[in-house]
C-alpha cells in the first residue's frame, strides 16, 4: 500500500467503525402529548391497538397471524384462555382484539365476545385477581364492555337494542341470555324501544353529563301498563328515561372454558341508583343523562306550544294547564316546581334541570315538576290554575299527609312565571278583588260557577305546603315591554278559555255599575303593564310569613344596576324588599340558563334541604339487580 492511499483508508476505517458503534436500541425525545396519545391508544379511539395487547400478541407469537387472519389468531388466543394458560393480560387482549375485529367486519358475534372477555377481565372469579384501580386497562375494559354490549345487542338495520331472552352466537359457541320481565317496569309504565345514546352528539345545552361506570347507556320510551284505566298523567307522556343495561355473568372465567355461556340482562332505570353490586364489589353504573334529556326535548311538542300557549285559540292549539314531572313521585324528595314565563315553555328550564338533576346532592333530596300553561291568559287565572294543580297533586300523592318532604315545596318562576309563583305564597285578602269591585262577590248576583271562579282567582291564601319561592327576572312592578303598543295589540288578540270568557261576559252584562271599567278581559300583557292596577296591587302584597323568598335579577351590560334592565324587565321592577337573598346576574332576560343563576339556585336548594323537617332518604347505592320500579 502506498503512502498516498493511507489517509483515505484511515478515513474509511473510521467511518466503518462509527457505523458499527450505532446501537440497535435507543431513545429520543418526543412531544409529551404525543407520548400520552400513544400510551392511551386502543381500538376504542383509533385504528391502533393498545401496547398491552400488542405485547400479548408478540408473546404468543400471534402478531403476524393477527395481521393475516384475525379470526384464526383470536381463536388461538381464546384457546389459551380456555385452557387456563392465560391470565388477565390475555383476557384484556381478547376483549380489545374482538372489539376491533367486530368494528372491521361488523360481525356482532365478536362484539358479544368482546363484552364477555371485558367482563371477565373486570370481574374475575377470584376477586383477589381484580385489576389494580391504577391500571389504565380497567377504564378501557369498562368502555369496551359498554360499547361492545350495545353493538352486540343491536339488530342489523335497526337503531334500537333488543333486550330480550334468547341464544346469541359467539365466535366460540353461544350465549344464552335470560331477562326478568319485571325489569321492564317503571312505576306504572313499561320501558320499551331502547336506543343507544353514548354516541349521540348533544347540542343546545350548556353542559353534558356522563356518569362513568359499567353498562350500556340507553334511552327508553314508556307506555302505560293500564292505558284503559285512564286517570290523569303525572309523568310527561312522551318522556324518555335514562336506562343502563348490564349483562351479568356468574364466574365468567370458568364459563369461558365452555362452549355455551349463561348470562342475564338487568335494567337499571332513571338514576334511581348510582351503583350496583357485582361479586361483593360496589360498581358504578354508566349513565348518559344529558343525551337522554336532549333526545326527549328534540321529540317533544313543547316548543310548538310556546307561541300557541300565548295566543291561545288564535292558532287553535291551546292546551289546558298541566303539572308534569320528569320522573315518578318519590315520597322522600322535596318537589321543585318550575313555572315558565310568557310565550315560553318548560323546555326553557332545560339547562337548569340538566345541571341540578346531575348534582348528586340535589338529586338525593329533590324531585322536579313543571307547570305548563297558556301564558296569554289573565295572570290571576293562570295563578289559580297553578295553585289548583299543586293542591290536587298533593292531595292525590299524599292523601294522609305523611310525606314531610312534600310539604317543603319550592316554587321557582321566571318572568310572568314569577308572578304566578308569588301567588302561591300570599294572603291577598280582598285587595285584588277591589280592583274589580267594591261590592263582595256574593252580592253581585253572579252564577255560582262564575262567582266561585272569581273568588278562587282573586281571594288568595298561601298554599300551606309551599315553603320557599324563587323569583327569576320577575316583573313585580310590570314590564316596560308590556306597555309598548305592539305588545298591547298582540295582547288584544289573545282569546280565553270558556270559563274565563263566560265570567267576563257576566261581569259586563250583570250589574255593570258595580264594576270598575270592565270593558274586556285583560290578557297577561295587560296585567304586566306598569300602570295596570293588578300588577301594582300584587307588588304591594308581601310574601306570607313562614315562606322564604329569594330573587335572581338579570341586568344587561356593565352600567349602574339600579338603572339597568334585562331587555324586558327593569331592575327597579324586579327588585323587592324582604327577600332572603338577591343576586344580580349580568345577562339578558333568559337568565334561567345562565350558569351563575343556576349556581345560585343550587346554593339555595342545598340550604333549603337542610333547614326543614324533610329527612334525607336512605342511600340508593349498590342496589341488587331487578330493582326497576320507582321506590
Amino acid at each position: 500500500m502506498s503512502r498516498a492511499l493511507a489517509p483515505s483508508c484511515f478515513v474509511a476505517l473510521l467511518a466503518l467503525t462509527a457505523a458499527g458503534c450505532a446501537t440497535p436500541v435507543g431513545v429520543r425525545r418526543q412531544d409529551p402529548r404525543a407520548v400520552e396519545r400513544q400510551l392511551a391508544s386502543s381500538a376504542l379511539n383509533g385504528d391502533d391497538l393498545s401496547q398491552p395487547t400488542l405485547n400479548v400478541l408478540q408473546a404468543r407469537h400471534l402478531t403476524a397471524e393477527y395481521a393475516d387472519d384475525p379470526a384464526a389468531a383470536l381463536a388461538a388466543l381464546h384457546q389459551v384462555v380456555a385452557d387456563g394458560r392465560g391470565g388477565s393480560d390475555e383476557l384484556y387482549a381478547c376483549a380489545e382484539l374482538s372489539f376491533q375485529h367486530g368494528d372491521v367486519t361488523r360481525d356482532r358475534r365478536y362484539y358479544r365476545a368482546a363484552a364477555i372477555y371485558a367482563y371477565a377481565f373486570l370481574f374475575p372469579d377470584d376477586t383477589g385477581a381484580a385489576p389494580d384501580p391504577f391500571d389504565p386497562r380497567l377504564r378501557t375494559a369498562a368502555n369496551i364492555y359498554n360499547r361492545a354490549l350495545t353493538a352486540g345487542l343491536e339488530p342489523d338495520q335497526s337503531t334500537t337494542i333488543a333486550l330480550q331472552a334468547g341464544s346469541f352466537a359467539l365466535p366460540f359457541g353461544q350465549l344464552d341470555v335470560t331477562v326478568d320481565p319485571e325489569n321492564f317496569r317503571w312505576d306504572d309504565r313499561w320501558l320499551v324501544h331502547f336506543t343507544p345514546v353514548a354516541d349521540y352528539e348533544v347540542h343546545g345545552l350548556n353542559n353534558r353529563y356522563r356518569w362513568p361506570g359499567i353498562g350500556a347507556p340507553l334511552a327508553a320510551d314508556t307506555v302505560r301498563i293500564d292505558a284503559a284505566n285512564g286517570g290523569e298523567e303525572f309523568v310527561a307522556e312522551r318522556i324518555k328515561v335514562p336506562v343502563t343495561a348490564v349483562l351479568r355473568l356468574d364466574r365468567p372465567r370458568q364459563q369461558l372454558t365452555q362452549s355455551t355461556l349463561q348470562g342475564r340482562i338487568e335494567l337499571y332505570p332513571d338514576l334511581q341508583t348510582d351503583s350496583i353490586e357485582i361479586d361483593g364489589r360496589t360498581v358504578p353504573l354508566e349513565v348518559e343523562s344529558t343525551a337522554v334529556l336532549a333526545a326527549t326535548l328534540q321529540e317533544s311538542p313543547v316548543w310548538e306550544s310556546e307561541l300557541s300557549g300565548f295566543l291561545g285559540s288564535i292558532v287553535r292549539t291551546g292546551k289546558p294547564a298541566r303539572l308534569r314531572a320528569m320522573r315518578p313521585y318519590r315520597a322522600d324528595r322535596i318537589p321543585v316546581v318550575f313555572v315558565h314565563g310568557t310565550a315560553s315553555s318548560p323546555g326553557r328550564w332545560a339547562d337548569m334541570f340538566n345541571d341540578l338533576s346531575n348534582d348528586r346532592r340535589i338529586r338525593a333530596r329533590y324531585q322536579f315538576w313543571f307547570f305548563q300553561y297558556d301564558t296569554g291568559n289573565p295572570i290571576a287565572y293562570s295563578a289559580y290554575l297553578l295553585r289548583t294543580a299543586l293542591t290536587n297533586a298533593v292531595a292525590r300523592l299524599d292523601p294522609d299527609g305523611h310525606d314531610a318532604c312534600l310539604h317543603e315545596m319550592v316554587v321557582i318562576g321566571h318572568s310572568q312565571g314569577g308572578l304566578l309563583t308569588k301567588m302561591t305564597a300570599i294572603d291577598s285578602g280582598d285587595q285584588l278583588w277591589r280592583n274589580v269591585s267594591d261590592e263582595p262577590p256574593d252580592q253581585l248576583g253572579l252564577s255560582p260557577a262564575n262567582q266561585a271562579l272569581l273568588e278562587q282567582a282573586l281571594f288568595i291564601k298561601p298554599l300551606p305546603f309551599v315553603r320557599r319561592v324563587i323569583f327569576v327576572a320577575t316583573p313585580h312592578r310590570g314590564s316596560f315591554q308590556a306597555a309598548r303598543w305592539i305588545a298591547a295589540q298582540v295582547g288584544r288578540l289573545v282569546t280565553f278559555p270558556v270559563d274565563v270568557a263566560q265570567a267576563g261576559q257576566e261581569l259586563v252584562t250583570r250589574k255593570k255599575d258595580a264594576f270598575r271599567a270592565v270593558g274586556r278581559i285583560p290578557s297577561s300583557v295587560d296585567n304586566m303593564s306598569p300602570s295596570n292596577p293588578f300588577v301594582r296591587t300584587l307588588a304591594s302584597i308581601p310574601v306570607a310569613p313562614g315562606v322564604t323568598s329569594n330573587s335572581i335579577i338579570a341586568v344587561r351590560g356593565d352600567g349602574p344596576i339600579e338603572a339597568g334592565s334585562d331587555g324586558v324587565v327593569e331592575y327597579k321592577s324586579a327588585h323587592v324588599d324582604g327577600v332572603e337573598s338577591e343576586l344580580v346576574v349580568r345577562s339578558g332576560h333568559s337568565t334561567q340558563s345562565d350558569p351563575r343563576s343556576i349556581e345560585e339556585v343550587r346554593r339555595i336548594l342545598l340550604a333549603h334541604a337542610g333547614s326543614g323537617s324533610c329527612a334525607p332518604p336512605p342511600s340508593t347505592s349498590a342496589v341488587k339487580p331487578g330493582s326497576g320500579q320507582a321506590q
